[in-house]
């Protein structure tokens, strides 16, 4: 399980994320918030010789003409699966700090009571939003009655037949959390087609597939959706190791880029301390620890960073009090110092030894781009030179493919600027 802490333009993508999927031997997860001239269009062609290439970009971050559908309600349908659909879509649009306030608990549990109803009669997540726009709609409570879903269906009840102010503004607060789909173009990517094919997560864990999840960060992005299908896939990979005698072979690896801002999953942490036990391996790259401490809670990143088996600090440590913690877990040596006194009866030379640190703080923030540290479990820590993807081998396929691909989604841009949708190109 690896964490990686490295600021922008250190080298993450060239030198830990994009080696690490062209070198995987199982089936991919990678999500990202840009894909030009980055791990995508660098891997795409490559990827695509091993097996299926899924590409989920609600937001057209590729501008990747919709060639699959997921079925988001697919785990909701039953009420634990839609509390945590639900809980995507809010730990997408607030911090965790705010998380458990009134409005935010009772939005979610709404939300989940409307995924569990649409689930449970198999209707699209569209009719979620119309439930949403009328809430004195009854059809949600009959159906959550109708599949013996009593207990849901009567706090649904609850809630409508409420104060009406009240109502309203847990309505509204579900509305904004949801907002995503309100983009016809951006639900259409989960909801049914009969004309493409459906992504499935369990069928991904045993293939050499890889899926792409784009997006973009900031309000109004689809990261709920985004962080939904890693989750789904990281959970779909782990129930099918647990059937096939524990352990998945070959290893499915889960390329967490911009976790903190595409793909919030809430108990991240949690899952951490069995993925690596179930032959999923996860590997979270962000931008600092504070990120991570804004996305799940200082308790929670800290239980992140201790569940992972592998530690990635790269340049860029701008953070005086983890570079300090880093230098203090580093440690100390000890170093020979000679001085030299004049008296009257002449000079005089003393030696002693003195402890300092290995690598002081000021030396872990100024490492250069292609340096790294590493805290892995059961070794002292290291220093690493990354070899970025460009200077393997490799560079001469990859290279010309990663400038087709990065060409390739400039002319869709610009086919769609003008009003063509040319899906005819590749990648």
């Amino acid at each position: 399980m690896i964490v990686a802490i490295m600021a922008p333009r250190s080298g993450k993508t060239s030198g830990l994320a994009i080696p690490s999927i062209l070198a995987a031997p199982g089936p991919v997860l990678l999500t990202s918030n840009k894909a030009a001239n980055d791990a995508f269009t660098a891997t795409v062609d490559a990827r695509a010789e091993v097996g299926t290439v899924w590409v989920l970009d609600p937001q057209q971050i590729a501008h990747h003409p919709r060639r699959m559908w997921w079925d988001i309600l697919a785990d909701a349908r039953d009420l634990a699966g839609a509390k945590r659909l639900a809980g995507h879509f809010v730990t997408a649009s607030v911090d965790e700090s705010n998380s458990s306030d009134f409005w935010s608990a009772a939005a979610s549990n709404t939300l989940g009571a409307l995924f569990l109803a649409a689930a449970s009669h198999r209707r699209p997540i569209t009719d979620v939003l119309a439930w949403l726009a009328t809430p004195a709609d009854r059809t949600p409570v009959d159906l959550l009655t109708d599949a013996g879903h009593h207990a849901v269906a009567a706090q649904l009840q609850g809630t409508v037949s409420g104060a009406t102010e009240t109502r309203d503004g847990i309505y509204e607060t579900a509305r904004q959390y949801a907002s995503c789909l309100l983009d016809p173009d951006v639900a259409a990517w989960v909801t049914p087609s009969q004309d493409l094919p459906e992504f499935k997560p369990f069928a991904f864990a045993t293939s050499r597939d890889t899926l792409y999840l784009l997006s973009k960060d900031g309000g109004g992005s689809a990261s709920a959706i985004i962080a939904a299908a890693a989750d789904a896939v990281m959970r779909a990979a782990v129930v099918v190791a647990e059937r096939s005698g524990g352990r998945l072979d070959p290893p499915a690896l889960c390329v967490l880029d911009e976790a903190a801002n595409v793909c919030k999953i809430s108990d991240l942490p949690d899952l951490y301390s069995h993925l690596g036990s179930r032959g999923v391996i996860p590997m979270t790259i962000l931008q600092s620890y504070r990120q991570g401490q804004r996305c799940w809670g200082e308790t929670g990143m800290d239980a992140l960073w201790s569940a992972a088996t592998i530690k990635i600090v790269g340049s860029g440590i701008d953070d005086a009090d983890f570079a300090d913690r880093l230098s203090r877990q580093i440690g100390d040596h000890d170093v020979q110092t000679t001085s030299v006194s004049t008296s009257e009866s002449g000079k005089s030379t003393s030696v002693s030894m003195r402890t300092e640190r290995i690598l002081p703080p000021d030396a872990i923030r100024a490492l250069p781009k292609g340096k790294a540290l590493l805290l892995a479990t059961g070794i002292r820590i290291a220093m690493l030179n990354l070899r970025p993807w460009y200077e393997e081998p490799s560079a001469k396929v990859i290279g010309p493919a990663s400038a087709r691909a990065t060409k390739a989604i400039t002319a869709r841009a610009i086919a769609k600027t003008h009003g063509h949708d040319d899906f005819g190109l590749s990648a």
